[in-house]
């Protein structure tokens, strides 16, 4: 009975003071919580952004291709004619199993498929799988279908390799592909 009279004489005073402190915390304002929602944001989660699309396609780089490079680029039209001149013993471009090419990188003598990726300003890469413009991919700096110059992106490989320019060969038995 002791009990039960001193619970009722403690819950006024509780009940007076719980009112009390909601009052004062009545400029703060707390997250509901909402069981479809348990984190509490009610903004719909941002859009994925679309991968973009690379200009180039895969089947546009197939092919025999004369090649060369420079280091400066004042040496690019002599060089594009050394690429051309290169078709005796042409490198090839294939098709890779997965839909990319098959090319070489760096310090690497197998080949291995590479992919084609742009960025979202629309520049084109070719590259191993990932993001685009990474340090093993080069940057597709000119395509017109018959000459591809080709920069690296990390610039140390660059400064080694200098910028790559394919030249497309004539398909072989046509009068410009002999010599």
């Amino acid at each position: 009975m002791i009990r039960s009279r001193l619970r009722r004489a403690l819950t006024v005073p509780v009940f007076i003071a719980s009112m009390l402190s909601l009052g004062a915390c009545a400029g703060i304002s707390l997250p509901s919580f909402n069981l479809s929602n348990p984190f509490g944001s009610s903004d719909p989660p941002p859009p994925v952004a679309a991968t973009p699309t690379p200009s180039i396609r895969p089947d546009d780089l197939v092919g025999r291709w004369g090649l060369a490079s420079f280091l400066k680029p004042d040496d690019r039209a002599r060089t594009e004619a050394a690429a051309r001149n290169q078709c005796n013993q042409p490198y090839t471009i294939a098709r890779g199993p997965g839909g990319g090419v098959m090319m070489h990188l760096y310090d690497n003598p197998q080949i291995q498929e590479l992919t084609l990726k742009a960025n979202s300003t629309g520049t084109n890469y070719i590259g191993p799988a990932g993001e685009p413009g990474g340090l093993n991919d080069r940057e597709v700096t000119s395509f017109d279908g018959r000459v591809m110059i080709l920069r690296w992106v990390d610039s140390e490989v660059a400064s080694r390799y200098g910028t790559m320019v394919y030249a497309r060969c004539a398909p072989p038995g046509t009068p410009s592909a002999r010599r």
